[in-house]
């Protein structure tokens, strides 16, 4: 009698050991990626690559709760808020501002953030070494090359009189690239003309009224709610034969001129060993804030000629990447 009950309580035991290690097996974590459109939808396909490369299988690991605010900060919190009370497991945030949005809203769930302006300095984190608290993530120079951005325009354009950009004022990240905007212009001198929208809806309205001659150039600055209009404005100043300077190059592969920075897709794979390390247990506050210091320019010669412009051989020669045709990058 004694002999049954062992064998019974033994397979007993088995099974609720197997049940236990299906349960496991079967846990699905759920990433929510809040982001305001346009080009930042390549951090999100770099973040897939980086967590396949991690040995993570999208449906079966995990899953990307994408929500899309299109441009409209208000709606990245009550994206935060919702995805919060939903109880996801992390928030994976897209560009700086919708970090500040993000962490705003929410008060518990841990974040991984995709910046483009000191993490350290608007009091996302205490410092790169140890961020201190829910937040950490992948930190890359997007504001601190403001100035740079418009010298090489100004070496694209060498009679360079008059840039137009246009930013959101209530955007604090926004505000301050500007500022780094017009001292540069200021000292090259060019004339830096900022042009305020508070919403995407006003944001479109002022690109389709630039007239043809008023500027001789567009200028981006960190703002994403203008970011997520990039296709936008690509096309109008195609249109009106205006050159572009933009902060990412996926934007130079559909059309625009030139960018000087660091490459969104990269980007989002490297912040996957983040996010993985969180689901698996990782605090943020363990975790360094990483840099990335691989900065590109990036020229596109078939936009040039569309546009009646000839590239400088002294800035074409320094081009980490050039686009020849439209099928893509050749260099």
């Amino acid at each position: 009698m004694s002999k049954r009950i062992f064998v019974w309580l033994l397979v007993t035991i088995m099974l609720a050991t197997v049940s236990f290690a299906e349960a496991q097996q079967a846990k699905v974590y759920r990433v929510g990626v809040i982001l305001q459109g346009g080009p930042t939808y390549q951090v999100v396909d770099g973040l897939r690559k980086g967590l396949k490369e991690l040995g993570l299988e999208e449906g079966k690991h995990f899953l990307l709760e994408i929500r899309d605010t299109k441009g409209d900060l208000k709606a990245v919190e009550q994206a935060a808020k919702n995805l919060e009370r939903e109880k996801i497991n992390l928030l994976y945030a897209i560009n700086t501002s919708v970090t500040i949005a993000v962490r705003r809203a929410t008060a518990d769930t841990p974040i991984v953030f995709f910046a483009g302006a000191d993490p350290v300095a608007l009091g996302l984190v205490d410092s790169f070494a140890n961020p201190g608290g829910r937040l950490t993530g992948v930190y890359f120079r997007a504001t601190d090359l403001t100035a740079k951005r418009l010298e090489i325009l100004k070496e694209i354009l060498p009679k360079l009189r008059r840039i137009v950009t246009f930013y959101d004022p209530g955007n604090p990240v926004a505000k301050e690239a500007s500022r780094l905007g017009r001292e540069a212009a200021r000292q090259l001198p060019v004339e830096f003309d900022e042009r305020h929208v508070a919403s995407v809806k006003e944001l479109q309205a002022g690109v389709r009224a630039l007239r043809a001659g008023e500027v001789d150039a567009y200028f981006e600055v960190s703002d994403a709610m203008v970011v997520s209009q990039a296709q936008l404005i690509i096309d109008t100043a195609r249109a009106k034969r205006l050159p572009t300077m933009f902060i990412e190059q996926s934007q130079i592969v559909k059309g625009g001129l030139a960018s000087y920075g660091v490459s969104f897709h990269e980007a989002g794979r490297l912040s996957a060993k983040y996010v993985q390390r969180i689901l698996t247990g990782v605090k943020p506050k363990d975790l360094p804030v990483q840099g990335i210091d691989k900065v590109e320019l990036v020229i596109n010669l078939q936009t040039a000629k569309q546009i009646g412009l000839t590239i400088p051989p002294n800035v074409l020669v320094r081009a980490d990447k050039v686009i020849k045709e439209s099928a893509g990058i050749n260099r």
